[in-house]
């Protein structure tokens, strides 16, 4: 069995691990880490909780030196939810090191991130448009980078992200080590990837450990109103707490307030809140004062939350990625999860184009319980699917 001192690390990095009782590594540590420490470009692919800020975090410490005061390895995050999570792990390696790390967020003031770049930085993590904020008022320089990390690369790269990113590389050095971490990499990720890293190893975690224990079912609520399926979903007893995705920010505000006026006690989480009434937000959720968040696709990338046993997609995402992401956020550390998706006549040709990305059909009932298809014991989805050779497995799915 591979052990972490296996691999050369600094001695500040083994005794972080044992802090965090952390002592055998996931696969896709076991896997990227000799690369990156021998300083190899990485494109991989994980499913989200497998470990990847450790498989990216442990080599950056190895390439930092706390002698120059210059950034020396930017991490790029699509969400300030995950730039907080990645800077957390990030702290704990830092410890006793001499190595320092700041968060570069927006919804928060410029402050106390100028002043922290002006006392000296080594590690950064953050969101594209605060970095270029940053760059552009000179407050941050990227020319002494030895590492950058894409985190959720393939939402980092997509149509909104590109133009931002290719901007921020743009301004860092050529002979940078480049990796890129994400839950799926579809084809065009590589294809753009290919422009930035130089001859990258490309890897995905093993079969066993991409496998969340997912319960999935798909409710056909073509008679009904999806609300009053909602609320019926919402009324049972379940085990863990319950994340219920909408579609838009206005459609999300609308959605908790409704509960709300049911009696149901609702976090909100999307994008036009500030950065204070987003953490109240994850607080009251995270600490179980609330037992139900609503949230955009915000939720579907970053949100580390072991108690979330059930996730319900109320509308659907726009594609088969976004469904990955968002039914990962259950299931976590080998924990059992569901995923609950509703489904009306309008949304049926978006469902099907999702599930033809997937390459499986998943079961499903009507809005009353009854069986109307069933999927296979096991479905292997399309060998083009970003879920690779993914299994599933199915249990008997309850409404």
């Amino acid at each position: 069995m591979t052990s972490f001192h296996n691999f050369r690390l600094r001695s500040t990095s083994q005794q972080a691990l044992a802090k965090m009782n952390i002592h055998t590594p996931t696969s896709i540590q076991d896997r990227a880490l000799p690369l990156m420490l021998e300083g190899r470009d990485v494109i991989a692919q994980a499913q989200t909780g497998s470990g990847k800020t450790l498989a990216f975090g442990l080599p950056i410490m190895e390439r930092m030196d706390n002698q120059q005061r210059d950034v020396q390895a930017l991490v790029l995050t699509p969400t300030r939810e995950l730039a907080r999570q990645v800077g957390d792990v990030m702290k704990l390696l830092t410890e006793g090191s001499g190595v320092r790390v700041t968060l570069l967020y927006g919804g928060v003031g410029y402050g106390q991130q100028e002043k922290d770049l002006a006392r000296g930085v080594h590690i950064v993590v953050g969101t594209p448009g605060r970095i270029l904020d940053h760059l552009q008022r000179r407050t941050l320089r990227l020319d002494r980078v030895r590492v950058l990390i894409l985190d959720e690369a393939d939402e980092m790269l997509d149509r909104g992200f590109a133009p931002d990113v290719e901007r921020i590389l743009a301004m860092t050095p050529r002979s940078r080590q480049t990796a890129l971490f994400s839950a799926t990499t579809p084809p065009w990720v590589e294809k753009i990837a290919a422009r930035h890293l130089t001859d990258p190893e490309i890897l995905q975690s093993d079969e066993e450990d991409v496998v969340p224990d997912i319960d999935h079912v798909v409710i056909e609520a073509y008679r009904e109103d999806k609300f009053q399926v909602l609320l019926r979903l919402l009324r049972e007893t379940v085990e863990g707490t319950t994340l219920v995705f909408g579609r838009t920010k206005h459609g999300v505000r609308n959605l908790g307030r409704r509960l709300e006026a049911m009696g149901f006690r609702v976090s909100v989480l999307q994008g036009n809140l500030s950065q204070e009434q987003r953490d109240r937000a994850l607080e009251r959720f995270r600490s179980g004062q609330v037992q139900i968040l609503v949230a955009t696709n915000v939720a579907a990338r970053g949100l580390d939350i072991l108690h979330i046993g059930r996730v319900i997609n109320y509308e659907l995402p726009e594609t088969h990625e976004l469904f990955t992401h968002r039914v990962g956020r259950t299931a976590r550390m080998g924990q059992s999860g569901q995923a609950i998706t509703l489904v009306s006549a309008v949304d049926l040709p978006k469902w099907q184009a999702i599930e033809r990305g997937l390459g499986v059909k998943l079961p499903r009932v009507s809005a009353s319980g009854e069986t109307l298809h069933a999927a296979p014991v096991t479905a292997a989805p399309k060998a083009s699917s970003s879920w690779g050779r993914r299994r599933w497995s199915r249990r008997r799915a309850t409404a």
